[in-house]
């Protein structure tokens, strides 16, 4: 009899023990990000289907917000989208260039 008792007890310690040290590398470790990726993900067509050279959405929307793409090199966009993004960015990059002023 405990020869099985004493494992599940070493074994549910352990587990305890390392889901807490998960719990706090991820929150040592978190990277906040910018909040307007995901609105960039949101206005992008989302087929994350790599035809702009990156392998889905997000890192096109990374692309966007470092100026090295623009939105008309996503390919699967509607026509009346780019155009959406564009007043998007336009519109992050002055905002951030004043909170960069102040």
């Amino acid at each position: 009899m405990l020869e099985i008792i004493v494992p599940a007890i070493v074994l549910s310690v352990l587990g305890f023990f390392l889901g807490i040290l998960i719990n706090f590398v991820s929150k040592k470790f978190h990277v906040e990000e910018d909040p307007a990726l995901d609105d960039l993900v949101e206005l992008l067509p989302r087929y994350n289907c790599g035809a702009c050279g990156h392998p889905g959405c997000r890192e096109m929307a990374h692309a966007l917000i470092a100026k090295e793409n623009k939105p008309a090199d996503c390919k699967p966009i509607k026509k009346e989208q780019i155009p959406v993004i564009q007043e998007y960015l336009d519109n992050y990059f002055k905002n951030k260039k004043e909170q960069e002023n102040k």
